[in-house]
C-alpha cells in the first residue's frame, strides 16, 4: 500500500520531522522581543522547547482549519513498521470529521496529501516507520462491506482497487481549505466524458 512520493509532490499539512532550529531562529529573536523577554536569543536549548511547542501549537490550528465534517467515518489504512516486520492494519475513525485524522501517539509525523488527492502520513516510532493512508467511506457503502474491506485490510489482502471501490479520497476537501490544486479522479473525468 506504501507509495513512494517525492517531498515535491506532496502538500504538507504539518510535519515535526526534520524541524531545523535555523530556520525557527529569526522567529524567536522577534517573538523574544515582541513579547519584551530578556531571554538569551542565542540559548540553543530554549530555542529548541521553543520550537517544538509553536509547532505543536500549529497542529492545533490545522485541527481548526480541517474541521470539516463528512457523512460517513473515515478509515485509516496503515503499512505498520514494527520489531519484528511491516504488518497492515486499519483503524476507524468513526467521526467523520477530517481534523480528527491529526492524531497520532508517534515521535515525528508529517500528514500530507499527496499528488492523487490521498491524505497520508508518514509517522516515525522506536521501532519503525507507519505509514497512514485516510479514506472515506462512500455513501450507500454498507455495514457488510466495510467489514469485509477491514478483513481484507487485516489480512494484507486489499487491493488498491478494494479500497477505491468503497472508499472515497479526502483531498478535495482539504484542497478547497487550504486553497491548492490536486488532480481531478479518473472516476469524475470518465463520468464527464460520457
Amino acid at each position: 500500500m506504501s507509495q513512494a512520493t517525492r517531498p515535491n509532490d506532496r502538500h504538507i499539512i504539518w510535519s515535526n520531522q526534520n524541524l531545523d532550529v535555523d530556520d525557527w531562529r529569526e522567529d524567536y529573536k522577534e517573538f523574544l522581543e515582541a513579547n519584551e523577554l530578556d531571554d538569551d536569543p542565542n540559548d540553543e536549548q530554549a530555542l529548541y522547547e521553543w520550537m517544538e511547542e509553536t509547532n505543536y501549537d500549529y497542529l492545533s490550528d490545522e485541527r481548526v482549519n480541517l474541521n470539516v465534517q463528512l457523512s460517513q467515518p473515515i478509515i485509516v489504512i496503515g503499512d505498520i513498521g514494527r520489531w519484528n516486520g511491516r504488518v497492515m492494519g486499519y483503524k476507524d475513525i468513526p467521526s467523520g470529521n477530517i481534523r480528527d485524522c491529526l492524531y497520532a501517539d508517534t515521535d515525528y509525523t508529517e500528514w500530507y496529501v499527496d499528488k492523487y488527492g490521498d491524505l497520508r502520513a508518514d509517522a516515525t516510532h522506536h521501532d519503525g516507520t507507519n505509514h497512514y493512508l485516510y479514506r472515506v467511506f462512500k455513501d450507500g457503502v454498507s455495514e457488510t462491506q466495510m467489514e469485509n474491506l477491514r478483513d481484507k485490510i487485516y489480512h494484507g489482502k486489499a487491493t488498491r482497487a478494494d479500497i477505491t471501490r468503497l472508499t472515497r479520497r479526502l483531498g478535495d476537501e482539504i484542497a478547497a481549505v487550504y486553497g491548492f490544486d490536486i488532480p481531478k479522479q479518473r472516476v469524475s473525468q470518465e463520468r464527464s466524458e460520457r
